[in-house]
């Protein structure tokens, strides 16, 4: 058993805990003031909001605001008390603007009732309709006439759900709103966070008292749920959680009371639900400058930068709309004091968070909350990490125009080709619920709180299982940059009524490889790793429509399409390309019983029974290449 600590645990919710230097926190207190107010909200709901302004504001120095509203608390809360950080960055703190943190309705400090991302109203047409959206304007306005000092001009930042509540304020269309980031920005609870295309994100298992119960005493500086939260299970997830057995244990045991883990017992399809907390269909008419930020081992929220920024791109041409895509885990980009950029076992290059922070995310928000507005800041609309190359790279637009689709052929004996004529064969593994294949070769899945690692782990134990189809090319005779979209469609049959499907998308190292010099842990050697570029999980179930569940025909052959979320890498000469295809990644995902029932969620021990799985070679993975002379 390992006690998790209930600090660390709710600042993992949030991003990585970031250490501060002692002299931030001195620059703060010698150059800032806090101030507390409680802001009214259009249907008198009140707001806890704190603010720093710099001391040296006058009607000569103004300054303009940058804002974070958050579910995860704004503390300190004391008159006294001052964060050892202040804004996105601590270059944005020395440059110096009005800080505001606001605590979201109906969490910690602020009236009235939580809900989970709260659905965003078009046309709210009476003071009582309120969502995300209308406290922000509500909020802006109130700090334009309150904040002493202010140049009128106003910014948004937040990652994970501070994102959500960061494209939400975009939607408030406030005019003096003149830029907004969304970081790892939540966008759609269906595909990202606690489900991967509908399937459970088992590795969540333990964050849901942290959205899942009241405070019983109303507004409080203390986090209520923490009693509640489970004390047991790590760091032995795999065990624990397969003991646990069926979804509804988890129910009985542990989340009973839990209204969010009953919302997802209730709503196991795509249904209204779901659908109307969906925050992407509504980023039309957007008049604010957006800069969508994410890491591409993002185990949390890589479907919401992706989605946020393609969507504003497709609804609103011509608007300054850009992207940028680093090499890092959930809210990494934002960690200071770091040397070496790591993420797993491999090293992508010395402190690219600072470099991030300092020459892209301040001089965005500085162009436009100080400088001209005028949308030529000098940073690309697309700013992309090669994780293979480990170099940045600059486009006019994601996915690139000039991105070539190539597709990815399986063939006999586990060869992988590309552009092959498609193989009238098939390959099949039998897949077991009582012996899932396991979320990580090393270690834990879930660490700590939530996942973190496994989106570039080494996949060398799973290569030879027998329950894992593995295919992979001879070596590259030149090296192919996979950049862009990728579209799975697979062609399937099963011995059962139901079943996931994971592709994994994999860098094979060749016999060669040099260890870098800051090898996390000297027992792994990159000579023949077999490093995780992208995976992704599918339940047939849903392969013709997430909101319409339909079970399989055993022995009849089905189409099950879905998307792998998109990638920048280049495989280099002398790697290979694998692809695996298996049913489980556990406790990563969630069981498929194997036996279709109406709601996994509430699924007996004894429907879980092993199938065996046939995966016909002339099934299709569609990728975007984009060859040296394509490359920008």
């Amino acid at each position: 058993m390992k006690i998790l600590p209930a600090l660390a645990a709710l600042s993992l919710v949030i991003a990585p805990v970031l250490p501060a230097q002692d002299s931030d926190a001195a620059f703060i207190k010698a150059n800032y003031t806090k101030h507390i107010a409680r802001i009214a909200m259009r249907d008198g709901v009140k707001l806890f909001t704190i603010y720093y302004v710099p001391k040296d504001a006058s009607p000569e120095r103004t300054y303009p605001m940058v804002m974070e509203r958050t579910c995860y608390s704004i503390a300190p809360y004391g008159e006294t008390e001052y964060p050892a950080q202040l804004g996105p960055n601590r270059f944005m703190m020395r440059d110096k603007y009005i800080v505001v943190y606001q605590d979201v309705r109906g969490r910690f400090m602020s009236e009235g009732k939580w809900t989970n991302v709260r659905p965003i109203l078009d046309a709210p047409s009476d003071p009582s309709q309120v969502d995300e959206a209308t406290d922000t304007y509500d909020t802006i306005e109130w700090l334009l006439k309150n904040v002493p000092h202010n140049n009128g001009r106003v910014g948004q930042w937040g990652i994970s759900y501070p994102g959500f509540f960061t494209t939400a304020g975009i939607l408030s269309r406030h005019p003096a709103l003149k830029a907004a980031s969304p970081q790892a920005p939540v966008t759609d609870f269906y595909f990202e966070d606690f489900h991967h295309n509908g399937a459970l994100t088992q590795g969540y298992f333990y964050t849901y008292p942290v959205f899942g119960y009241d405070s019983p005493t109303g507004p409080t500086s203390q986090p209520w749920f923490f009693n509640k939260m489970v004390q047991e299970g790590l760091p032995a997830d795999y065990d624990f959680q397969l003991r646990l057995g069926a979804l509804k244990h988890t129910t009985d045991r542990y989340y009973k009371d839990n209204y969010f883990w009953q919302e997802l017992v209730e709503h196991p399809n795509y249904d209204q639900h779901w659908q109307e907390r969906a925050i992407a269909p509504h980023l039309s008419n957007v008049k604010t400058a957006v800069m969508t930020v994410g890491g591409w081992y993002d185990a949390e929220d890589l479907y919401g930068p992706l989605k946020v920024y393609k969507t504003i791109e497709q609804k609103n041409p011509g608007i300054y709309n850009t992207l940028v895509m680093g090499p890092f885990r959930h809210g990494g980009w934002a960690a200071q004091n770091v040397v070496h950029t790591l993420h797993g076992d491999i090293w992508f290059g010395d402190s690219l968070e600072t470099k991030f922070q300092r020459d892209v995310e301040a001089p965005f928000f500085e162009h436009f909350l100080k400088g001209a507005g005028d949308g030529k800041t000098g940073l690309p609309e697309a700013y992309m990490f090669d994780t293979g190359k480990k170099e940045w790279v600059r486009f006019a637009k994601w996915p690139a125009d000039h991105a070539q689709w190539k597709s990815l052929n399986f063939e006999a004996g586990g060869r992988l080709a590309i552009d092959a004529a498609p193989d009238t064969g098939s390959d099949a593994f039998v897949s077991d619920p009582a012996k899932p294949v396991p979320g990580r070769c090393v270690g834990p899945s879930i660490e700590g709180f939530t996942m973190y690692q496994y989106m570039s782990d080494d996949q060398r134990c799973f290569s030879t299982r027998t329950d894992v189809l593995t295919y992979e090319t001879e070596p590259l005779a030149e090296e192919v940059t996979l950049g862009g979209e990728i579209r799975i469609r697979l062609r399937v049959a099963t011995t059962g009524t139901d079943a996931d499907f994971v592709v994994k998308l994999v860098d094979v190292y060749p016999p060669t490889e040099k260890d870098h010099p800051y090898m996390p842990n000297r027992n792994i050697h990159l000579a023949g790793y077999q490093q995780m570029v992208r995976s992704e999980v599918m339940r047939a179930r849903w392969r013709d429509g997430f909101d319409t569940p339909r079970p399989l025909v055993p022995g009849e052959v089905a189409e099950v399409p879905f998307a792998l979320q998109d990638v920048l890498h280049t495989f280099k000469q002398g790697h290979r390309i694998m692809v695996q295809v298996q049913s489980s990644m556990f406790p990563v995902f969630d069981r498929n019983p194997q036996k279709f029932v109406p709601n996994i969620f509430t699924a007996d021990d004894k429907d879980f029974i092993k199938a065996t799985q046939t995966v016909y070679r002339n099934s299709s993975i569609q990728v975007q290449v984009l060859g040296a002379e394509l490359r920008p």
